[in-house]
């Protein structure tokens, strides 16, 4: 592989781009899951764009996730908002602006859905819930964030909200990532024990 580090991200995007891909085409979301939760281990293991530190890379045995729970597939109404621009906490304690343009609502929760601002655009939907800071990540996890190919897609004119899918952000695993935090407008007070978590369950 070249030693490019902007084509080696250009080649992790596409490979993320890839799983998503073949998980929209699986006929069992669970098969789409199982190829998107290997394909992961797979990169992070072995990319050179692996958020995972390389003085550790060789002893990660991660992303730990929970088990597949087919009650946490949801599908989401998109209900248009007034669009409000937002600066959105990030990891290094400044902020990065994005557009709320709508809300994707399961069941009676609204999650904000924000449009980001700058570069190419993307829909992105950051959440954190009861499990944040505990089994999960404390600033939260990522549902979609098209920019970087992380899009289940839809059924109908509803959209598909797979939180066995949901991902820690990079700067989770090391903080030379930079990396925008669940506002919060879109912290869940239920626990969602679904996609990936910090440690590996242990067996009982």
């Amino acid at each position: 592989m070249w030693n490019v580090d902007e084509l080696d991200l250009l080649d992790w995007k596409r490979r993320v781009s890839e799983l998503y891909t073949a998980a929209r085409a699986a006929s069992d979301p669970r098969d789409g899951w199982e190829l998107w939760r290997r394909g992961r281990a797979e990169l992070f293991a072995t990319h050179p764009q692996s958020p995972v530190p390389e003085a550790v890379r060789g002893a990660y045995d991660g992303p730990h996730v929970f088990d597949y729970d087919p009650a946490w597939r949801l599908l989401a109404e998109v209900v248009p908002a007034e669009r409000r621009e937002f600066e959105l906490p990030s990891s290094d304690g400044g902020t990065m602006v994005f557009a709320r343009f709508a809300f994707a609502r399961v069941e009676d929760i609204d999650l904000e859905l924000y449009w980001l601002e700058g570069y190419g655009g993307g829909v992105f939907l950051p959440f954190a819930d009861a499990t944040s800071g505990t089994e999960t990540y404390g600033a939260g996890r990522y549902l979609l964030d098209t920019v970087k190919g992380a899009d289940l897609g839809a059924e109908g004119d509803r959209l598909v909200l797979d939180f066995n899918f949901a991902y820690q952000p990079s700067c989770s695993y090391d903080p030379r990532w930079l990396c925008p935090l669940a506002p919060r407008a879109n912290r869940i007070s239920l626990p969602v024990p679904a996609g990936e978590r910090l440690v590996a369950e242990r067996a009982g």
